[in-house]
């Protein structure tokens, strides 16, 4: 069967020599004939295309042939995952409607997932529909934006009462197709939005540590990165430049370096680990944690606890206080009168590691 899989490509696509397991979207028989849904490379996008070959009526060696199929194909994963996809058509100078429909859709159509799509039409409203997201009915939420709708999904789940709960059922993920989509770099090492919703079907649940930011009063989930100076200017004074794409940020970047613009504050850190050595060995036994949980392959959600426990959950009192609070003792105070730019990375936004697909918060 496995040939007869092979030989087939060949007709009816002549640059095709074997399909990866990881391409395989759904197998399953339709009176006589096996059907076998996959993604098909097409020029930079993936598009999902269908094997159709005829079986013996003996259904049921071909059908344990198919689950084994699909086991090979998931590799832990869960199949057919029931998705609350949102979609802002205002991502990608306007492009994300039409990348939806013709480049994500179809995919998660191929795979078998449930979809319920909602466009997005002001904003903070991914923040509304998250409050009042039934978690029970979605494995997971599929933004079709850039890390801005992102941003408002894991703080609409912030905001819940059952924050703790929320945040543990439900996985976030990204298809990229914004101007900024740093999240979707991270966890489907790509940019590109047909090959990120094959990395989100296929994708295994994962932990994301989320940082809580408090100004005045207020108390904001950051996932990405939190900056302040040039970085943060470079965003938020160009907002009316949208239309440019990625090229407003290295515009608005640039702008305030040849102006050499300086942000005076004082910077308050508590040092954890001060050598390098430490910082080694701390990363090297959280790796090889990461790697004993990945092991695991496990396709339904770790929560802290079930039931009642969860259910008015809010989130965790902050640990270290706010600005409001007076500064420990054991806290180094650093001057920053010139200071041009402050970065804190959560994940990064730059660079493209290959993290598991999909992710879910605390």
């Amino acid at each position: 069967m496995a040939r007869s899989l092979i030989r087939s490509g060949y007709a009816d696509f002549p640059k095709l020599r074997i399909i990866p397991f990881y391409n395989v979207l759904w197998a399953e028989i339709d009176s006589n004939h096996l059907i076998i849904v996959f993604a098909l490379p097409l020029n930079e996008n993936l598009v999902p295309s269908t094997l159709k070959l005829s079986i013996d009526p003996n259904h049921q060696p071909v059908a344990n042939w198919i689950s084994i199929l699909l086991d090979c194909s998931y590799k832990g994963a869960q199949q057919k995952k029931r998705a609350k996809v949102l979609i802002n058509p205002y991502s990608g100078n306007g492009k994300a409607r039409r990348w939806y429909s013709k480049y994500i859709k179809p995919l998660f159509e191929a795979a078998r997932c449930s979809i319920d799509a909602v466009e997005t039409g002001y904003s903070g409203e991914g923040t509304t529909i998250s409050v009042g997201l039934d978690v029970d009915k979605f494995d997971m939420v599929v933004v079709c934006s850039g890390d801005g709708l992102a941003h408002e999904v894991f703080n609409g789940l912030g905001k819940r009462p059952d924050t703790r709960r929320a945040l543990s059922k439900i996985a976030v993920a990204h298809v990229p197709c914004g101007s900024g989509n740093g999240l979707s770099q991270n966890l489907n090492a790509t940019g590109n939005a047909s090959i990120a919703t094959l990395a989100v079907i296929k994708g295994i649940r994962k932990p994301l540590d989320l940082i809580s930011v408090t100004q005045e009063d207020s108390r904001v989930l950051s996932f990405l990165s939190q900056t302040t100076g040039i970085g943060a200017e470079s965003d938020l004074a160009t907002e009316n430049l949208r239309w440019m794409g990625e090229v407003r940020f290295k515009l608005g970047f640039l702008t305030r370096i040849l102006a050499k613009k300086v942000y005076p504050c004082e910077i308050v850190v508590r040092i954890v680990m001060s050598s390098k050595e430490s910082i080694m060995d701390h990363y090297a036994q959280e790796s090889l944690k990461n790697a004993l949980e990945d092991a695991k392959c496990e396709t339904t959600p770790e929560v802290d606890s079930t039931g009642e426990d969860q259910a008015n959950k809010g989130l965790p009192p902050l640990e270290y206080g706010t600005v409001h609070d007076k500064i420990p003792d054991d806290w180094t105070v650093i001057p920053g009168d010139k200071l041009g730019i402050l970065y804190c990375g959560n994940v990064s936004a730059l660079l493209h590691p290959i993290f598991q697909p999909l992710s879910r918060g605390l």
